[in-house]
């Protein structure tokens, strides 16, 4: 937080919403160490990437990889939209350039939410991210569409997610659902690709019951893809071991653990 109150403004900045979430500006900035140290103070940066006054932020993931994928499946013209576990809001400005009206971005987790705040401090957009864990904290407000993408197989109760899911959308509001999948449901008996909080993994049929069960109709499987080292990756600004470090060095097909490798489905359903 001091370091984020040593960032200077910047007159005229210019934001793009692409794949790199971008701000620059023509004025000449002073303080470009002030801002690598705050950048670089707020490691790990695990979504992006961004880009700020031609400082390149690179993050681990590559998301704009996964926003290719569903993208043109939804219309957000418009949309009042939530983004579950939003990490640093990356997704969030791409919601807004796809016509978002506004998005609110949650996530429990401070470092990310003060991310997010270094990048909105320059962009000064309508995607705000707050400090809130989802299901635990109310919102009291409800939801064109709603996004929970990386955050189902982290929940030790997955039915208590899907009803907080449920609750924030407005009746025939849409949820997109991202999350690891396999052929078969399976509980990690300890660490699932190296992660420790991974509490299950269900099958894309299981997926579709639970939606069901909780009241969500028309439910669209609408991609379905293998996470590679190309998009999920160890950078300069990610620290620590990536995917690579999580698979099987001799079989690619399989974690350090002996489970299947991480594949993410996301699913397109409509609140009844």
């Amino acid at each position: 937080l001091q370091l984020l109150d040593t960032l200077p403004k910047i007159a005229e900045s210019h934001c793009d919403f692409g794949d790199v979430v971008s701000v620059q500006s023509n004025a000449h900035y002073l303080k470009i160490k002030t801002l690598e140290t705050a950048i670089e103070a707020l490691c790990p940066w695990r979504k992006g990437p961004f880009k700020l006054f031609g400082i390149e932020i690179d993050s681990e993931w590559r998301s704009n990889l996964k926003w290719d994928r569903i993208c043109s499946h939804l219309d957000l013209q418009g949309k009042k939209v939530l983004d579950v576990g939003c990490s640093n809001g990356y997704f969030g400005f791409r919601m807004l350039e796809a016509g978002a009206s506004s998005v609110l971005g949650v996530d429990s987790y401070e470092l990310f939410v003060l991310q997010a705040a270094l990048i909105n401090y320059f962009a000064q957009s309508k995607n705000v991210v707050v400090p809130n864990r989802f299901g635990s904290e109310p919102l009291d407000r409800t939801f064109d569409v709603v996004y929970s993408m990386g955050v189902l197989y982290h929940q030790r109760n997955m039915d208590d997610h899907m009803d907080a899911l449920a609750n924030v959308l407005k009746p025939q509001g849409t949820l997109v659902l991202e999350t690891l999948i396999a052929e078969k449901d399976f509980v990690p008996t300890d660490r699932y690709a190296n992660m420790r909080n991974v509490w299950s993994i269900l099958s894309i049929q299981s997926l579709i019951k639970l939606c069901a069960n909780h009241g969500f109709i028309d439910c669209n499987v609408i991609n379905v893809s293998t996470t590679t080292t190309f998009e999920q990756r160890q950078t300069r600004y990610s620290r620590g071991q990536s995917l690579a470090a999580a698979l099987d060095k001799w079989d690619h097909s399989l974690t350090v653990e002996g489970y299947p490798a991480p594949t993410r489905c996301v699913i397109l359903a409509i609140k009844q």
